[in-house]
Protein backbone atom coordinates (compact mmCIF):
# COMPACT_ATOMS: atom_id res chain seq x y z
CA UNK A 1 0.00 0.00 0.00
CA UNK A 2 2.93 2.19 0.85
CA UNK A 3 4.44 1.43 -2.72
CA UNK A 4 0.81 2.16 -4.53
CA UNK A 5 1.15 5.69 -2.09
CA UNK A 6 4.28 6.67 -2.92
CA UNK A 7 4.07 6.33 -6.48
CA UNK A 8 1.06 8.32 -6.80
CA UNK A 9 2.71 11.13 -4.79
CA UNK A 10 5.62 11.30 -7.24
CA UNK A 11 3.05 10.99 -10.21
CA UNK A 12 4.23 8.21 -11.91
CA UNK A 13 0.96 6.47 -11.79
CA UNK A 14 -1.97 8.36 -13.80
CA UNK A 15 -4.98 8.79 -11.64
CA UNK A 16 -7.28 8.18 -15.04
CA UNK A 17 -5.89 5.08 -15.27
CA UNK A 18 -7.76 3.71 -12.46
CA UNK A 19 -10.82 4.94 -14.54
CA UNK A 20 -10.45 3.19 -17.63
CA UNK A 21 -9.69 -0.25 -16.20
CA UNK A 22 -11.26 -1.97 -13.16
CA UNK A 23 -8.86 -2.01 -9.49
CA UNK A 24 -8.22 -5.92 -10.11
CA UNK A 25 -6.65 -4.58 -14.02
CA UNK A 26 -4.39 -1.44 -12.69
CA UNK A 27 -3.70 -2.92 -9.59
CA UNK A 28 -2.59 -6.45 -11.68
CA UNK A 29 -0.64 -3.43 -14.01
CA UNK A 30 1.56 -2.55 -10.89
CA UNK A 31 2.45 -5.92 -9.83
CA UNK A 32 3.71 -6.65 -13.35
CA UNK A 33 4.52 -9.40 -14.93
CA UNK A 34 3.50 -13.01 -12.98
CA UNK A 35 4.01 -16.58 -13.39
CA UNK A 36 1.94 -19.61 -12.82
CA UNK A 37 1.94 -23.35 -13.34
CA UNK A 38 5.41 -22.42 -15.68
CA UNK A 39 3.40 -20.25 -18.12
CA UNK A 40 4.22 -16.29 -18.09
CA UNK A 41 0.81 -13.94 -17.81
CA UNK A 42 0.16 -11.50 -20.24
CA UNK A 43 1.31 -7.68 -18.95
CA UNK A 44 -2.09 -6.44 -20.32
CA UNK A 45 -6.08 -7.32 -19.26
CA UNK A 46 -5.20 -10.21 -17.06
CA UNK A 47 -7.33 -10.56 -13.68
CA UNK A 48 -5.10 -11.30 -10.86
CA UNK A 49 -6.94 -14.58 -10.15
CA UNK A 50 -6.13 -16.01 -13.31
CA UNK A 51 -3.40 -16.85 -16.02
CA UNK A 52 -3.33 -15.50 -19.59
CA UNK A 53 -0.49 -17.11 -20.94
CA UNK A 54 1.54 -15.14 -23.90
CA UNK A 55 1.20 -18.72 -25.66
CA UNK A 56 -2.55 -18.59 -25.96
CA UNK A 57 -3.12 -14.77 -26.09
CA UNK A 58 -6.81 -15.48 -26.35
CA UNK A 59 -7.45 -17.81 -23.49
CA UNK A 60 -7.88 -17.16 -19.92
CA UNK A 61 -6.95 -19.64 -17.31
CA UNK A 62 -8.89 -19.63 -13.96
CA UNK A 63 -9.95 -22.81 -13.06
CA UNK A 64 -9.27 -24.45 -9.27
CA UNK A 65 -8.87 -21.09 -7.77
CA UNK A 66 -11.34 -20.97 -5.26
CA UNK A 67 -13.02 -18.58 -7.12
CA UNK A 68 -16.14 -17.00 -5.90
CA UNK A 69 -17.31 -14.35 -8.80
CA UNK A 70 -16.65 -14.89 -12.36
CA UNK A 71 -13.80 -12.06 -12.96
CA UNK A 72 -13.54 -9.46 -15.32
CA UNK A 73 -12.60 -11.02 -18.91
CA UNK A 74 -10.93 -8.91 -20.98
CA UNK A 75 -12.73 -7.67 -24.72
CA UNK A 76 -9.76 -9.92 -26.67
CA UNK A 77 -10.49 -13.29 -24.54
CA UNK A 78 -12.59 -15.67 -26.77
CA UNK A 79 -11.80 -19.09 -24.32
CA UNK A 80 -12.43 -18.39 -20.65
CA UNK A 81 -11.95 -21.86 -18.15
CA UNK A 82 -13.61 -21.23 -14.85
CA UNK A 83 -14.45 -25.00 -13.75
CA UNK A 84 -13.82 -26.02 -10.80
CA UNK A 85 -14.54 -23.59 -8.25
CA UNK A 86 -17.13 -21.99 -5.85
CA UNK A 87 -19.04 -19.65 -7.90
CA UNK A 88 -22.66 -19.84 -7.07
CA UNK A 89 -24.31 -17.22 -9.66
CA UNK A 90 -23.37 -14.78 -12.48
CA UNK A 91 -24.43 -11.14 -12.65
CA UNK A 92 -25.81 -9.63 -16.03
CA UNK A 93 -23.24 -7.68 -17.47
CA UNK A 94 -20.30 -9.67 -16.95
CA UNK A 95 -19.73 -11.24 -20.46
CA UNK A 96 -20.45 -7.72 -21.91
CA UNK A 97 -16.94 -6.50 -22.79
CA UNK A 98 -16.06 -9.87 -23.80
CA UNK A 99 -18.30 -10.61 -27.08
CA UNK A 100 -15.95 -12.68 -28.63
CA UNK A 101 -15.65 -15.05 -26.41
CA UNK A 102 -16.41 -18.32 -28.25
CA UNK A 103 -16.12 -21.16 -25.08
CA UNK A 104 -17.50 -20.37 -22.04
CA UNK A 105 -16.33 -22.84 -19.16
CA UNK A 106 -18.16 -23.11 -15.97
CA UNK A 107 -18.18 -26.84 -14.95
CA UNK A 108 -18.27 -27.94 -11.51
CA UNK A 109 -19.59 -24.79 -9.16
CA UNK A 110 -22.28 -24.21 -7.40
CA UNK A 111 -24.26 -22.53 -9.69
CA UNK A 112 -27.99 -21.40 -8.95
CA UNK A 113 -30.22 -20.56 -11.14
CA UNK A 114 -31.94 -17.65 -9.55
CA UNK A 115 -28.42 -16.40 -9.22
CA UNK A 116 -27.73 -16.05 -13.05
CA UNK A 117 -28.64 -12.90 -15.01
CA UNK A 118 -31.66 -12.93 -17.61
CA UNK A 119 -29.14 -11.45 -20.25
CA UNK A 120 -25.88 -13.18 -19.25
CA UNK A 121 -24.90 -14.66 -22.47
CA UNK A 122 -27.32 -12.84 -24.66
CA UNK A 123 -24.68 -10.85 -26.06
CA UNK A 124 -21.78 -13.54 -26.93
CA UNK A 125 -23.06 -13.53 -30.62
CA UNK A 126 -19.59 -15.89 -31.10
CA UNK A 127 -20.22 -18.59 -28.86
CA UNK A 128 -19.31 -22.03 -29.86
CA UNK A 129 -19.57 -24.03 -26.76
CA UNK A 130 -21.16 -23.29 -23.35
CA UNK A 131 -20.29 -26.04 -20.44
CA UNK A 132 -22.50 -25.85 -17.01
CA UNK A 133 -22.75 -29.00 -16.34
CA UNK A 134 -21.84 -30.36 -12.61
CA UNK A 135 -24.08 -27.42 -10.93
CA UNK A 136 -27.24 -26.52 -8.95
CA UNK A 137 -29.56 -25.40 -11.98
CA UNK A 138 -32.87 -25.89 -11.85
CA UNK A 139 -33.92 -25.11 -15.37
CA UNK A 140 -32.38 -24.19 -18.40
CA UNK A 141 -30.38 -20.48 -18.54
CA UNK A 142 -32.72 -18.12 -20.52
CA UNK A 143 -31.69 -16.23 -24.66
CA UNK A 144 -29.40 -18.32 -24.85
CA UNK A 145 -26.99 -17.43 -28.33
CA UNK A 146 -27.92 -18.95 -31.22
CA UNK A 147 -24.43 -19.90 -32.32
CA UNK A 148 -24.06 -22.29 -29.25
CA UNK A 149 -23.37 -25.79 -31.14
CA UNK A 150 -22.25 -27.63 -28.09
CA UNK A 151 -24.22 -27.65 -24.45
CA UNK A 152 -23.63 -29.45 -21.64
CA UNK A 153 -26.12 -28.87 -18.56
CA UNK A 154 -25.80 -32.32 -17.22
CA UNK A 155 -25.80 -33.67 -13.56
CA UNK A 156 -27.72 -30.60 -12.43
CA UNK A 157 -31.15 -30.96 -10.99
CA UNK A 158 -33.06 -29.78 -13.98
CA UNK A 159 -36.35 -30.74 -13.92
CA UNK A 160 -38.41 -29.07 -16.19
CA UNK A 161 -37.58 -27.63 -19.78
CA UNK A 162 -40.23 -24.92 -21.03
CA UNK A 163 -40.90 -25.38 -24.65
CA UNK A 164 -39.13 -22.21 -25.99
CA UNK A 165 -35.82 -23.10 -23.99
CA UNK A 166 -33.72 -23.25 -27.14
CA UNK A 167 -36.08 -21.73 -29.35
CA UNK A 168 -33.87 -20.08 -32.58
CA UNK A 169 -30.79 -22.95 -32.01
CA UNK A 170 -30.54 -24.25 -35.13
CA UNK A 171 -26.45 -24.63 -34.50
CA UNK A 172 -26.56 -26.77 -32.05
CA UNK A 173 -25.30 -30.32 -32.81
CA UNK A 174 -24.43 -31.56 -29.11
CA UNK A 175 -26.94 -31.50 -26.48
CA UNK A 176 -26.23 -33.21 -23.06
CA UNK A 177 -28.66 -33.24 -20.00
CA UNK A 178 -27.91 -36.95 -18.04
CA UNK A 179 -28.55 -36.79 -14.89
CA UNK A 180 -31.05 -33.93 -13.89
CA UNK A 181 -34.77 -35.00 -12.58
CA UNK A 182 -37.11 -34.74 -16.06
CA UNK A 183 -39.77 -36.82 -16.14
CA UNK A 184 -41.23 -35.41 -19.51
CA UNK A 185 -39.21 -33.10 -21.97
CA UNK A 186 -42.01 -32.15 -24.37
CA UNK A 187 -41.39 -31.31 -27.93
CA UNK A 188 -38.46 -28.84 -26.77
CA UNK A 189 -35.94 -30.23 -29.40
CA UNK A 190 -38.28 -29.78 -32.40
CA UNK A 191 -36.29 -26.38 -34.23
CA UNK A 192 -32.73 -27.99 -33.31
CA UNK A 193 -32.28 -28.68 -36.84
CA UNK A 194 -28.84 -29.39 -36.86
CA UNK A 195 -28.69 -31.75 -33.57
CA UNK A 196 -26.96 -34.73 -33.83
CA UNK A 197 -26.25 -35.96 -30.15
CA UNK A 198 -28.78 -35.87 -27.45
CA UNK A 199 -27.85 -37.97 -23.98
CA UNK A 200 -30.58 -37.68 -21.26
CA UNK A 201 -29.25 -40.75 -19.40
CA UNK A 202 -29.96 -40.71 -15.61
CA UNK A 203 -33.17 -38.80 -15.62
CA UNK A 204 -36.56 -40.03 -14.77
CA UNK A 205 -38.48 -40.48 -18.33
CA UNK A 206 -41.14 -42.63 -18.85
CA UNK A 207 -41.34 -42.47 -22.73
CA UNK A 208 -39.12 -41.70 -25.68
CA UNK A 209 -39.36 -37.94 -26.31
CA UNK A 210 -41.25 -36.24 -29.07
CA UNK A 211 -40.05 -34.68 -32.06
CA UNK A 212 -36.95 -35.45 -31.87
CA UNK A 213 -34.86 -33.34 -34.43
CA UNK A 214 -34.43 -35.28 -38.16
CA UNK A 215 -30.83 -35.50 -38.33
CA UNK A 216 -30.29 -37.17 -35.05
CA UNK A 217 -27.54 -39.51 -34.78
CA UNK A 218 -26.92 -40.61 -31.39
CA UNK A 219 -29.62 -41.47 -28.96
CA UNK A 220 -28.69 -42.05 -25.16
CA UNK A 221 -31.50 -42.53 -23.08
CA UNK A 222 -29.96 -45.55 -20.24
CA UNK A 223 -31.07 -45.40 -16.88
CA UNK A 224 -34.70 -43.65 -17.10
CA UNK A 225 -37.95 -45.52 -16.90
CA UNK A 226 -39.30 -46.50 -20.03
CA UNK A 227 -41.22 -49.43 -20.90
CA UNK A 228 -41.65 -49.52 -24.49
CA UNK A 229 -40.66 -48.00 -27.93
CA UNK A 230 -43.46 -45.98 -30.51
CA UNK A 231 -44.03 -48.26 -33.39
CA UNK A 232 -42.51 -46.85 -36.34
CA UNK A 233 -39.98 -45.02 -34.28
CA UNK A 234 -36.80 -45.46 -36.63
CA UNK A 235 -38.71 -45.09 -39.55
CA UNK A 236 -39.24 -41.44 -37.98
CA UNK A 237 -35.44 -40.22 -37.20
CA UNK A 238 -34.02 -43.15 -40.03
CA UNK A 239 -30.33 -41.08 -39.01
CA UNK A 240 -30.39 -42.71 -35.66
CA UNK A 241 -27.37 -44.75 -35.90
CA UNK A 242 -26.54 -45.08 -31.96
CA UNK A 243 -29.40 -45.90 -29.72
CA UNK A 244 -29.01 -46.71 -26.12
CA UNK A 245 -31.61 -48.20 -24.01
CA UNK A 246 -30.37 -50.26 -21.12
CA UNK A 247 -31.46 -49.66 -17.69
CA UNK A 248 -34.80 -48.86 -18.51
CA UNK A 249 -38.10 -51.13 -17.87
CA UNK A 250 -38.11 -52.40 -21.60
CA UNK A 251 -40.21 -55.60 -22.16
CA UNK A 252 -41.26 -57.64 -25.52
CA UNK A 253 -44.43 -55.98 -25.40
CA UNK A 254 -42.87 -52.53 -25.50
CA UNK A 255 -41.17 -53.48 -29.15
CA UNK A 256 -43.24 -53.07 -32.12
CA UNK A 257 -41.72 -55.89 -34.60
CA UNK A 258 -39.35 -54.90 -36.59
CA UNK A 259 -38.99 -51.67 -35.08
CA UNK A 260 -35.02 -51.58 -35.13
CA UNK A 261 -34.95 -53.56 -38.75
CA UNK A 262 -33.36 -50.11 -39.90
CA UNK A 263 -30.13 -50.00 -41.89
CA UNK A 264 -28.86 -47.04 -40.42
CA UNK A 265 -28.66 -48.39 -37.64
CA UNK A 266 -24.96 -49.29 -35.99
CA UNK A 267 -25.17 -50.06 -32.13
CA UNK A 268 -27.80 -50.83 -29.76
CA UNK A 269 -28.02 -51.21 -26.35
CA UNK A 270 -31.09 -52.86 -24.36
CA UNK A 271 -29.19 -54.18 -21.90
CA UNK A 272 -30.34 -54.53 -18.31
CA UNK A 273 -33.82 -54.34 -19.26
CA UNK A 274 -36.97 -57.46 -18.80
CA UNK A 275 -37.13 -58.50 -22.48
CA UNK A 276 -37.55 -62.45 -22.61
CA UNK A 277 -36.82 -62.48 -27.07
CA UNK A 278 -33.86 -61.57 -28.93
CA UNK A 279 -35.46 -58.35 -31.29
CA UNK A 280 -35.41 -58.17 -35.00
CA UNK A 281 -32.93 -56.13 -35.77
CA UNK A 282 -31.12 -55.26 -39.57
CA UNK A 283 -28.70 -56.94 -40.84
CA UNK A 284 -26.12 -54.24 -40.93
CA UNK A 285 -26.43 -53.83 -37.17
CA UNK A 286 -22.45 -53.66 -35.81
CA UNK A 287 -23.03 -54.34 -31.91
CA UNK A 288 -25.60 -55.22 -29.56
CA UNK A 289 -26.16 -55.30 -25.89
CA UNK A 290 -28.67 -57.67 -25.19
CA UNK A 291 -26.91 -58.23 -21.58
CA UNK A 292 -28.67 -59.05 -17.90
CA UNK A 293 -32.33 -59.65 -19.78
CA UNK A 294 -34.45 -62.59 -19.27
CA UNK A 295 -33.63 -63.56 -22.66
CA UNK A 296 -34.66 -67.90 -23.00
CA UNK A 297 -34.20 -68.63 -26.60
CA UNK A 298 -31.33 -68.17 -29.40
CA UNK A 299 -33.47 -66.94 -32.49
CA UNK A 300 -31.09 -66.85 -35.52
CA UNK A 301 -34.03 -65.15 -37.20
CA UNK A 302 -33.68 -62.19 -35.14
CA UNK A 303 -30.30 -61.76 -37.26
CA UNK A 304 -30.79 -62.96 -40.41
CA UNK A 305 -34.16 -63.31 -41.07
CA UNK A 306 -35.62 -66.82 -42.41
CA UNK A 307 -34.10 -66.92 -45.60
CA UNK A 308 -30.10 -67.90 -45.11
CA UNK A 309 -27.56 -68.38 -47.57
CA UNK A 310 -23.97 -67.57 -48.09
CA UNK A 311 -24.33 -63.98 -49.64
CA UNK A 312 -27.00 -63.49 -46.73
CA UNK A 313 -25.93 -62.44 -43.66
CA UNK A 314 -25.52 -60.48 -40.58
CA UNK A 315 -22.64 -58.02 -40.25
CA UNK A 316 -22.89 -57.87 -36.62
CA UNK A 317 -19.38 -58.11 -34.86
CA UNK A 318 -20.22 -57.67 -31.05
CA UNK A 319 -23.27 -59.76 -29.26
CA UNK A 320 -23.49 -59.53 -25.37
CA UNK A 321 -25.84 -61.97 -23.96
CA UNK A 322 -24.27 -63.01 -21.09
CA UNK A 323 -26.40 -62.93 -17.65
CA UNK A 324 -29.64 -64.21 -19.26
CA UNK A 325 -31.31 -67.46 -19.37
CA UNK A 326 -29.31 -69.25 -22.32
CA UNK A 327 -25.66 -70.49 -22.97
CA UNK A 328 -23.56 -71.40 -25.50
CA UNK A 329 -25.16 -74.75 -26.14
CA UNK A 330 -28.71 -72.94 -27.37
CA UNK A 331 -26.83 -71.51 -30.17
CA UNK A 332 -27.47 -73.29 -33.25
CA UNK A 333 -24.53 -74.62 -35.36
CA UNK A 334 -25.61 -72.46 -38.29
CA UNK A 335 -25.05 -69.43 -36.63
CA UNK A 336 -21.27 -69.76 -37.95
CA UNK A 337 -22.51 -68.93 -41.76
CA UNK A 338 -25.11 -66.06 -39.96
CA UNK A 339 -22.95 -64.57 -37.81
CA UNK A 340 -19.68 -65.16 -39.56
CA UNK A 341 -18.58 -61.06 -38.89
CA UNK A 342 -18.86 -61.47 -34.96
CA UNK A 343 -15.37 -60.97 -33.40
CA UNK A 344 -17.11 -61.43 -30.40
CA UNK A 345 -20.36 -63.07 -28.78
CA UNK A 346 -20.54 -63.76 -24.65
CA UNK A 347 -23.82 -66.26 -23.20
Amino acid sequence: MRTVVLLLIMGIVDLSFGQRYSQLQWLSHLRGRRWHAGWQAEDVDCPLECDCPSTYPTAMYCHSRNLQHVPYVPSHIKYVYLQGNQITGIQDGVFDNATSLVWVVLFHNQLSSNKIGKNVFSKLKNLDRLFLDQNELTRVPPNLPKSITELRLGHNKISKVPSNSFEGMANLTSLKLQANDLEDIGGVFKGLKSLTLLDMRKNKLRKIPDNLPERLQQLYLEFNNIESVPAGFLTMYPKLKFIRLAHNKLTDKGLPSNVFNISMLVELDLSFNKLEKIPIVSRNLENLYLQANKIKEFSLSSFCGHKRDMTNFSQLRMLRLDANEISAKDIPAEAAYCLRRAAFIDV
